[in-house]
């Protein structure tokens, strides 16, 4: 069962969340043969003011 995880900051839309758990999904699945019933795909979205990137907070850098 593949479990995948995706990390990301808070501020896409809905739809934008669903097309990448799809697109995410149709990868696995047509790259190693997983089952579709089999794979489990989620997000973990951080809020800007707890992330950083070199040392800076992540606000505005969607």
């Amino acid at each position: 069962m593949p479990l995948i995880e995706v990390h990301m900051l808070e501020g896409r839309s809905e739809e934008q969340k669903k097309a990448l758990l799809e697109a995410i999904t149709r990868a696995v699945h047509e790259s190693i043969g997983a089952p579709l019933p089999s794979i489990r795909v989620w997000i973990q979205e951080f809020s800007p003011k707890e992330f950083m990137v070199a040392g800076e907070l992540a606000k505005g850098k969607l």
